[in-house]
């Protein structure tokens, strides 16, 4: 199908972002803990929080740098005690992205932020898997899980984690890297991300977010990454970007969170643009949407406001890009992208 992406004036994109159909592959569900649910949570639990309210607790989400924003959020993450909450907590995510027309996402959780609080792997791992299989159910939305690793603490840890995961492993797709960039390079993981790989798991990490574009290389050459969460640095390095570009390795670029957590000044200095024009695989995430101020929707519009040199096409090729790089068959990436055709055909015939 031939789109005349031209023909879609720039006053209706907006619209257009919001109702195109997407996939969503760089969202952390603890991220997603809202302040209400966090309230709600800890007097279901018994937990008392250092906060008096949802409006001082929110008053607080204010972030220098990655660990000031890791520091709330693991002390958030302490009201999720059993089952029930995580189910609670993936469904107000559901809902939320069936109504921004999310179709697939692919969700990662953080087992050892649980765990070390005595809460069984098993009430993690089955509470979300419920969820996912509700919103499949109601909303018709594809939804995986993908167990991450925290590199603040060690690899045997992490062994230790895979273990107790093992007999969920029919609820996850993947395993992947996540918490301080600073002083963790991919290589401490190396061991245990070849154990992932001969279990058949998809694997991706963070890297290139505060870290810098060697942390990229060592995520592809050390852990062989299937995809680079964030990799916005990239662009320090242009041999790097020849590279991405060759290989199509996709980014799961959060704008919203790069602008909190400092990585660039304002979305107006955003280089999504520039990966894009790059050849880059690049894709638009909410990362932790109720910490950094919207979920994916959001990210879209805001982010297409701020930045004049995006454009229809440019919507239609993230679009695309977050299904080509989704962990999802072919058949379903087809029927998708033909969605998204449909979608902006539409657009192009309005004028």
């Amino acid at each position: 199908m031939a789109i005349e992406f031209d023909r879609i004036p720039r006053k209706s994109l907006s619209a257009l972002l919001r109702t195109m159909p997407k996939a969503e592959l760089h969202v952390h569900i603890e991220g997603s803990l809202e302040p209400e649910l966090i309230f709600a949570l800890a007097q279901r639990n018994g937990v008392a929080l250092p906060y008096a309210d949802v409006e001082t607790l929110r008053a607080a989400y204010a972030f220098t740098d990655l660990q000031s924003f890791l520091d709330l959020y693991y002390a958030g993450a302490a009201v999720l005690r059993k089952e029930e909450d995580f189910f609670d907590l993936a469904w107000a995510y559901f809902e939320r992205a069936a109504a921004d027309n999310v179709v697939h996402a692919e969700i990662f959780f953080d087992p050892q932020t649980h765990t070390a609080r005595g809460v069984p792997i098993e009430a993690v791992i089955v509470g979300l898997e419920h969820a996912c299989r509700r919103a499949h159910a109601e909303f018709g939305l594809s939804a995986k899980l993908i167990l991450c690793f925290l590199r603040h603490l060690s690899e045997e840890s992490a062994f230790g984690t895979l273990q107790q995961a093992l007999p969920y492993r029919h609820h996850f797709i993947g395993v992947g890297l996540d918490s301080g960039e600073r002083g963790n390079p991919p290589e401490k993981f190396a061991r245990v991300f070849a154990k992932c790989r001969e279990l058949g798991l998809h694997v991706v990490a963070h890297a290139g977010e505060e870290g810098p574009p060697a942390y990229i290389e060592s995520a592809l050459d050390v852990l062989k990454v299937e995809r680079i969460d964030h990799g916005v640095r990239c662009v320090e390095s242009p041999a790097l970007v020849q590279r991405l570009a060759a290989l199509r390795m996709p980014l799961t670029v959060c704008p919203l969170s790069n602008v909190k957590l400092c990585v660039f000044k304002s979305l107006a200095e955003h280089n999504l643009a520039t990966l894009l024009d790059a050849g880059l695989c690049a894709t638009v995430n909410s990362d932790d949407p109720a910490y950094f101020g919207g979920y994916i929707n959001e990210n879209f519009v805001q982010t297409f406001d701020a930045l004049p040199a995006l454009h229809a096409r440019h919507a239609w090729q993230l679009a695309a890009n977050s299904f080509e790089a989704s962990f999802a068959d072919a058949a379903h990436k087809t029927q998708w992208l033909q969605q998204l055709d449909a979608a902006f055909a539409k657009a192009a015939a309005q004028g």
